[in-house]
């Protein structure tokens, strides 16, 4: 290591790239690595994000320096229309904002938007930031049985709720291919007429009267009959007729968007990418609505409405944007575009930058912090970051179907060594899932206790380790995350007994692993979309993308949805607080930290502040190359 360091000293040739790029107005980043994609509506990682911002423009943007400020985006406008009560939102439109190819850009174009997302065929990780909309939840979900009884006249939600334990959804403790492993609304026509001719088909709770059982088959019959057009058999009809979504378009410049409950922080949610506008006309080109991974991202195909349109991309080489011409503030953006660099080892990372090759580094090496401070203090950045890094838990997967067994191995981590001796970046252990910002009242339950720990695991049939089943954890194939996982392994040998094999994947591999849980344990961690503790916890609920881990609780969604009707912030904080002492009593991801942000930036780039969400608005960049610095290097 201490040739290594020996190595890092600034370049001192006349023309490094991070020179020449400044001159040009080229910023270079790090980005860890390969994005899996460019649509905003089916990615989920903080590296794409980096990417599809500086490319696609929301209806608000984020403030250069100040959190939880919203600035104009494609909205010039933006209000509730009754302010104590903020459950429907306008957005008035900019006349001017236009696609990358010159097209008009109107409030259809979010219609689609919103549409496309939700479309249960697509399977987006994020569909869910958009359940806030009137009727979404229910249309992405495809919740048929509700869809089409709640219009009868004789519909009330206490009788709907007395049919709760009728598997209109998949059950996936069911016989694998049975109608209740599909589920009711699941079931094709052909299906449903089979269940029509024989009720035994599907197990119906013991209560339900033969009337109401038929009455559920033939409702939901008679609808997929009905006006089936070109659709196969064992296709579904689309849900979009049965709902009253609460997004529409008065106008073609005018937005409004009526909600489930009141939310007076809905401009900071739709910063997140996935209230983004996607061209329809160019998606639509490519494939149909639902259709993932489709041509129109290509470089050749991609049309966008940010600062940015795609340059260039050379498969773990770069990402290359560059100015958006037709882009409504184009006079003040104050770069010529970016140059993503996909660099999974951070000490090459570091390298490159001490040599004079990038700007901004994703992260430094944790044995280089201390360095990099001692040597080049105007260079390293240590930032608050809103996020927690944690472990996944498979429960579907013995041991972890036991909450004791969770429990044992959340007990047994010791976070601060960690911190300590390994991270070395200033991380805070984590004493619960949300990290503490605001008024809301951290958890503080996630503690480190060896001997509590090894008496869950005795407790739960496994003392001292004997008798566990062979465990893998998952992780990227970063160089960083083995020294990582190396030391998480150590501990549960030493407290447990436990012997873990660490599985190491490139990030689209080790993505789709936990998107099919095909997993025990999985290095994890969520940074906030958004700047409220709901942004933590709502991805916990079933069926959400990003939970991962099968796990889901009733009692858990049930405060979530009174905490979502509440308005008076501080009961509406306790009962995100009760929610989450109840998800860390069950415990189907282990916290270890929250974050901090340790990285390199350059003194020529300007404009680059501190960011709790670390959501930085390129346009508000600029790089002015320093002659004296160079002079002293």
């Amino acid at each position: 290591m201490t040739v290594f360091f020996s190595l890092l000293a600034f370049s001192c040739g006349e023309n490094s790239s991070v020179d020449e790029a400044s001159r040009e107005g080229i910023l270079i980043m790090g980005n860890s690595g390969e994005p899996k994609g460019l649509d905003p509506h089916i990615v989920s990682g903080v590296l794409e994000s980096n990417v599809i911002r500086s490319l696609f423009e929301g209806l608000v943007e984020a403030h250069p320096s100040k959190d939880g400020i919203a600035l104009p985006g494609v909205a010039e406008k933006w209000y509730p229309v009754n302010s104590k009560r903020p459950d429907e939102w306008i957005f008035e439109l900019r006349k001017d904002a236009q696609w990358s190819d010159g097209k008009p850009l109107t409030a259809n174009d979010f219609l689609f938007s919103f549409r496309r997302l939700l479309t249960p065929g697509l399977a987006s990780d994020y569909s869910f930031m958009l359940y806030y909309i009137k009727d979404a939840e229910f249309y992405h979900k495809s919740q048929r049985s509700y869809l089409l009884y709640r219009n009868d006249p004789t519909f009330t939600e206490d009788w709907w709720d007395s049919l709760k334990e009728v598997n209109f959804g998949p059950n996936e403790k069911a016989e694998e291919g049975s109608f209740n492993f599909i589920g009711l609304d699941k079931l094709n026509l052909g299906q449903l007429e089979k269940l029509l001719k024989n009720s035994s088909l599907f197990d119906w709770p013991s209560t339900l009267s033969t009337k109401i059982r038929r009455s559920l088959v033939l409702k939901n019959l008679t609808f997929e009959k009905k006006d089936r057009g070109a659709l196969k058999d064992h296709e579904l009809k689309d849900l979009w007729e049965l709902i009253d979504f609460g997004a529409s378009a008065p106008d073609k410049h005018t937005l409004k968007v009526k909600l489930n409950s009141p939310i007076p922080f809905l401009p900071e949610i739709t910063k997140h990418y996935t209230w983004y506008p996607v061209p329809k006309h160019v998606v639509l080109k490519h494939g149909n609505i639902g259709e993932r991974f489709t041509k129109w991202t290509k470089p050749e195909n991609l049309v966008g409405n940010g600062a940015f349109v795609l340059k260039s991309w050379r498969f773990n080489d770069h990402i290359e944007v560059s100015r958006n011409p037709n882009y409504w503030d184009k006079d003040n953006v104050g770069i010529n575009g970016i140059r993503f660099l996909p660099i999974g080892n951070l000490y090459t990372e570091d390298r490159m930058y001490f040599d004079g090759q990038m700007h901004v580094t994703y992260s430094i090496a944790s044995e280089l912090i201390e360095y990099s401070r001692e040597k080049y203090p105007e260079h390293v950045r240590s930032e608050l970051y809103l996020g927690t890094y944690f472990i996944r838990t498979n429960v579907s997967n013995e041991p972890f179907t036991d909450p004791r067994v969770r429990l044992a191995f959340s007990y047994a981590l010791n976070q601060k060594s960690l911190i300590d001796n390994v991270l070395k970046g200033g991380q805070k252990p984590a004493s619960g899932l949300v990290p503490p910002f605001g008024n809301y009242p951290a958890s503080d339950v996630v503690t480190f206790d060896p001997e509590l720990a090894r008496k869950l695991l005795a407790d739960a049939g496994y003392p001292g380790g004997k008798g566990l089943p062979d465990i893998e954890f998952l992780t990227t194939d970063k160089e960083s995350s083995k020294v990582t996982a190396e030391a998480l392994q150590a501990m549960w040998k030493e407290h447990l007994g436990a012997t873990i094999k660490i599985k190491q994947m490139e990030w689209t591999s080790y993505i789709t692993a936990m998107f099919d849980k095909d997993y025990d344990m999985a290095a994890g961690g969520w940074i906030g979309d958004y700047m409220d503790p709901l942004t933590f916890l709502d991805m916990w609920m079933k069926g959400v993308g990003n939970n991962r881990t099968g796990w889901h609780n009733e009692e858990f969604e049930k405060i979530l949805g009174v905490a979502a009707q509440t308005g008076e912030p501080k009961k509406r904080y306790e009962l995100l607080a009760q929610a989450e002492s109840l998800f860390l009593e069950e415990r189907p991801i282990l916290p270890v930290y929250w974050y901090t942000r340790n990285y390199l930036l350059h003194p020529d780039v300007k404009g680059w502040s501190p960011l709790l969400l670390d959501n930085h608005p390129y346009k508000f960049l600029r790089l002015e190359p320093d002659p004296i610095n160079r002079e002293d290097r």
